[in-house]
């Protein structure tokens, strides 16, 4: 049984070097790498928010050299208008008044809160330093990982299937049917060759990206990923087997990628809240993934009973789709 799933691994290994699929995944970690490196980190202003300051008078004496001054009422108006992120304050009368435009209450108190600590920035209202990133490094672990995540996602949906089709197509699996193999054997190559290269694909991330600092953490991240390569090949594998063409299955994942993706990253990365997202699954596996990145792995027991048990379903539910279809083929 073990020579069989290897002799098939083998063959699927081959199959993936000479055609398309390394291609696209070695130029997916190529455009990554240069967009975090050169685009996203390079440009991005670590300044939270960006803060303008009218001070007629001049009684404002210690301010940060975040504070961005202004003229005139009319100027911080327009400043504000054309950057609704930004927080102006009126320091004409005796007390600054906070101007911004507004947003969710969380988010309002917290631009308000930075804005006025800018006025006294040597005071004692300075922010506690939590962790021990730079704003450069947080940013390269945070789109590390919403990068890394999409590529799982897509690849291991998508991937699986332009595999599989062709394979379909090449009469791949109506000759696995009379062969004396057990069924599982197949999944279980398929399966193993993508969470391999996934796996592969997150510890080069991790390293390009990240830098030799980012191996401290990378144990935590390829658990995380190697969770989300299961869920999501098995699902690529159980919707290949069930739909009749690709165009069909490109329907699957684009409903995959807004209505699962979607919401998990407007709740982690935005102010937008949703009550319903703890019972999001996806929700926690990202969650999961960008701790790893930060160093706070996730320890909840149930997390990984979870996941541990969805993987076993999604793979029974493959394994008898894949019998459904070989008896169509046979």
């Amino acid at each position: 049984m073990w020579k069989s799933l290897c002799s098939l691994f083998k063959k699927d290994c081959r199959m993936m070097m000479s055609g398309k699929f390394f291609l696209v995944a070695l130029g997916s970690l190529v455009l990554y790498t240069l967009f975090i490196n050169f685009g996203y980190v390079k440009f991005m202003d670590a300044q939270l928010y960006n803060v303008y300051l009218y001070d007629p008078a001049g009684t404002q004496t210690d301010v940060s050299s975040l504070v961005r001054p202004v003229s005139s009422l009319e100027e911080l108006n327009t400043a504000l208008a054309s950057d609704t992120n930004g927080v102006g304050i009126d320091a004409s009368g005796k007390t600054p008044h906070v101007l911004f435009y507004a947003a969710t209450e969380k988010a309002d108190r917290h631009r308000a809160d930075y804005a006025l600590s800018l006025l006294s920035p040597d005071g004692n209202d300075t922010a506690k330093t939590v962790g021990s990133n730079s704003p450069e490094m947080k940013q390269r672990r945070e789109i590390t990982c919403e990068l890394l995540f999409i590529e799982i996602v897509a690849v291991g949906f998508l991937g699986i299937a332009s595999v599989l089709f062709k394979e379909k197509q090449m009469g791949v699996i109506r000759v696995h049917a009379i062969m004396p193999l057990h069924n599982s054997l197949f999944v279980c190559s398929k399966i193993m060759l993508f969470l391999i290269t996934d796996l592969v694909f997150a510890a080069l991330m991790v390293l390009f990206n990240v830098g030799l600092g980012g191996m401290s953490v990378l144990p935590a991240v390829l658990v995380q990923t190697a969770i989300l390569s299961l869920i999501m090949a098995l699902a690529g594998f159980g919707c290949t087997m069930l739909l009749r063409d690709f165009k069909q299955f490109s329907l699957a994942y684009l409903v995959i990628a807004l209505f699962a993706a979607t919401p998990v990253f407007l709740a982690a990365n935005t102010s937008v809240k949703m009550a319903w997202i703890d019972y999001h699954p996806f929700y926690h596996v990202y969650m999961g993934l960008k701790n790893a990145f930060f160093g706070v792995p996730t320890t909840s027991p149930a997390y990984y009973v979870g996941a541990i048990g969805a993987i076993i379903l999604l793979f029974i539910l493959v394994e008898a789709a894949f019998r459904k279809e070989m008896g169509k083929e046979g």
